[in-house]
């Protein structure tokens, strides 16, 4: 009787395992199915990209070429587009990277008048939607002579509620030995945090760092408020502007978006072991 229960326990976890794999997998081809229909219809003559849709002929790519990419190329100025894109995210990324470690730090580690206040108004401000407050910060930038213009597109977005609150909770986590010993060796504040907490907290930085990456690059609608031109435009206004440039092409539209999202698999590809760490380090977790 007692090796029963072993021998039923075992079947059941291994029918627990099975059934559990079996709805990842499900999960995982409706998650990437419409990813593959893009790149399959990229590489597609336009008058097929919607005729084969119902079918499985549609994540196969029977008539492959690369056309429909230098299609895009020629039609619009896409080189400007990705740099747009990619200056603007980067400059996100970067600062706010400095900018909202240290104050998550400073709400962390440090004891200062208001501290408590000022961290119970940034925590208030996480539930704030954007489209909140898009048309003061709008008419704002309008007032500083912004419009139609980088830094617009990047000042704003700097300090992130958000951010803040994921360094925080990893720099709590942070043993105070570490900052124990350096103000034994004589380090200041400013010493101690570029030198000892921030080589000890990469997981978070990758874990901001990829957050603020996918927001800032798929940004829309401010961008759509406050750019006028093709000249600081990013990708996501301008592939919304090609889908409305006669004629027509499926098979252009879906090699823009092939060109969109790459960029975002290859950051995630490449911090991916960072960010898997940082979300099992910071307050996400809870």
């Amino acid at each position: 009787m007692s090796a029963a229960i072993p021998m039923g326990a075992a079947r059941v976890g291994r029918w627990t395992r099975l059934l559990g794999g079996l709805a990842l997998g499900l999960a995982t081809v409706f998650f990437l199915g419409p990813v593959l229909f893009m790149i399959v219809g990229s590489l597609k003559p336009d008058e097929l990209v919607l005729r084969e849709a119902g079918s499985w002929r549609a994540f196969w790519p029977t008539e492959g070429s690369l056309q429909n990419y230098r299609d895009v190329f020629e039609r619009v100025n896409f080189g400007r587009f990705l740099f747009n894109s990619l200056f603007i995210t980067g400059a996100v990324v970067a600062v706010g990277l400095v900018v909202n470690s240290m104050a998550g730090y400073a709400f962390a580690r440090m004891r200062w008048t208001g501290r408590n206040a000022l961290f119970a108004f940034v925590l208030a401000l996480l539930i704030l939607p954007f489209e909140a407050i898009a048309v003061p910060l709008f008419y704002m930038m309008i007032e500083f002579g912004w419009r139609d213009s980088y830094q617009v597109q990047i000042v704003p977005f700097l300090a992130n509620a958000f951010s803040i609150y994921l360094f925080y909770t990893f720099f709590l986590g942070l043993p105070r030995e570490l900052e124990e010993a350096a103000e034994i060796d004589g380090a200041g504040p400013w010493r101690t945090f570029f030198t000892l907490i921030v080589p000890n907290a990469k997981p978070a930085f990758a874990t901001v760092a990829i957050l603020t990456f996918l927001v800032t690059w798929g940004s829309y609608l401010w961008p759509l408020m406050v750019t006028s031109g093709e000249t600081y435009r990013p990708l996501p206004v301008a592939i919304a502007n090609f889908k409305t440039l006669p004629p027509l092409q499926w098979g252009d539209i879906m090699a823009f978006g092939v060109m969109m999202v790459l960029p975002i698999l290859l950051v995630f590809l490449l911090f991916q072991r960072w960010f898997v760490r940082g979300v099992a380090s910071t307050g996400m977790k809870n």
